[in-house]
């Protein structure tokens, strides 16, 4: 046993504890709060292990991380290749061949108006090179999204996706920033039509709250802005890489963005990696001299270890079936679970795409006292009736899709099988046949956890 094996073996009992004295006491206080404080000991899959030896489903997915599953042993293989190699890389002021191999493959599956990669360590990284990359190769400064878009939480793409939860206490956000309405050509048509703005950022699906694009709205969005001569960028950070049964879902809709981002699962769940796939318009409009061959980086970025992880990723999907296998269990997933929207008073909508999968839920027909008082005491508060006892009772792990949203969203690993997708559904049914009941102790707790969780109100200090 190596000193890092003993070490977790002797400290892995106070992971919580230390994680509250060192890291951020507040999320610990939240695990503790809703029951999700479990020590975990190990996973594989679409699977995880708790320090009692308990077998949990982990239909959260790292946020769509995983999507090769957790500890992926191929992925793994060739990480501890490349590191037996002993290989300079990142030398900075030269190339190597990792990083271009990896962008030679992305850009393969990619559609042909995409022709340059740009590598980032994060989804987030990706959008700012974007935003970033997208105003100059224009000379614009106006930057649209879509309401309810999420796109990650550093200044940047706080500014993209302008969701008061995330950024009212972090102001003033980056100017020239708009979000206009989902799914409305017209809103759009209108701000694309003053010819200043720089880029047009959507997700193919929404992340918050798996939101599907109406008939032809991305293919519409496309055409107004070569119209008008905005660049289209479609953010594929949690829907690329199979999740939706396509390898990109833009696929779904025959797009041809001047932008793509991509992250999450390509790092394999190993090694963050991201990248901007962008066209030739771009990259010429930005990297247009020897002056400005730096124009935009990141040190660590092209590193060997990530390009590995990137590599074996794809290796991994194709060799696999994991993309034709996401789309085969995202339609058996909609077609088990659509029926709950028939069999509940409280199941307004099943929706979802490939292995991107949400339910929603509303107050029954007729009203309750008891969802209004759930709702006053903290919008979207229904949705925890289902996602804990979901964790507690069945042991499966997933997540509600937003602040405020009566949704609860499954991003699994593509590698789950039918005797997963049988345990989610059966304990779904269950939970939200008893949740439709509202049972005091369960709402009992709903309301101590939303209570609990609200903190102490600050008072600003005068001057």
């Amino acid at each position: 046993m190596g000193w890092l094996s003993e070490l977790v073996e002797e400290r892995g009992a106070e992971a919580l504890d230390l994680h509250a004295q060192t890291i951020n006491p507040q999320f610990v206080k939240l695990l503790r709060t809703i029951g999700f404080d479990r020590r975990w000991a190990r996973a594989e899959g679409a699977h995880l292990w708790d320090s009692d030896g308990n077998r949990y489903l982990d239909v959260l997915g790292g946020f769509g991380m995983f999507n090769v599953g957790r500890n992926n042993p191929r992925i793994r293989e060739a990480i501890v290749e490349a590191l037996e190699l002993e290989r300079p890389g990142s030398v900075q002021l030269g190339v190597d061949v990792l990083p271009a191999l990896l962008a030679e493959e992305l850009l393969r599956r990619a559609p042909a108006s995409v022709e340059r990669a740009l590598f980032t360590s994060s989804g987030a990284e990706a959008v700012e090179a974007a935003l970033k990359l997208g105003r100059a190769a224009t000379r614009r400064a106006r930057v649209l999204t879509a309401k309810h878009a999420f796109h990650g939480l550093t200044l940047g793409a706080l500014s993209a996706t302008a969701s008061p939860e995330f950024s009212s206490r972090f102001g003033p956000l980056l100017p020239g920033f708009e979000n206009v309405p989902w799914n409305d050509l017209a809103a759009l048509e209108r701000e694309l039509a003053q010819e200043d703005v720089a880029l047009f950022l959507v997700e193919a699906v929404q992340g918050k709250g798996v939101n599907l694009p109406a008939d032809n709205y991305l293919q519409r969005a496309q055409e107004l802005c070569r119209r008008y001569g905005t660049l289209f960028g479609v953010d594929e950070v949690q829907t690329g890489l199979g999740r939706t049964g396509r390898m990109f879902a833009l696929e779904h809709w025959g797009l041809e963005p001047d932008l793509i981002t991509v992250a999450k699962s390509l790092s394999g769940g190993y090694v963050p990696v991201g990248a901007l796939l962008m066209s030739a318009q771009v990259y010429d409009g930005v990297f247009d001299s020897l002056p400005n061959a730096v124009s935009h980086g990141s040190t660590f970025a092209p590193n060997d270890l990530a390009m590995v992880a990137g590599l074996a990723t794809l290796r991994e999907l194709d060799e696999q079936g994991l993309v034709e296998r996401s789309a085969r269990l995202g339609d058996a997933l909609l077609q088990r679970t659509r029926a709950l929207a028939e069999s509940s008073a409280v199941v307004r909508e099943v929706r979802g795409l490939g292995l991107m999968w949400a339910i929603e839920f509303e107050e029954p027909d007729g009203g309750s006292r008891t969802w209004k008082l759930l709702e006053r005491i903290q919008p979207g508060l229904f949705s925890q009736l289902v996602v804990v006892p979901l964790f507690r009772d069945h042991r499966v792990l997933s997540q509600v899709a937003g602040h405020g949203l009566n949704v609860l969203k499954a991003l699994p690993p593509l590698v789950l099988d039918e005797d997963d997708l049988d345990w989610f559904v059966s304990s779904l049914e269950e939970t939200v046949g008893r949740a439709e009941k509202m049972p005091r102790a369960l709402v009992r707790f709903a309301l101590q956890a939303a209570r609990a969780g609200r903190g102490p109100r600050r008072r600003l200090a005068r001057a």
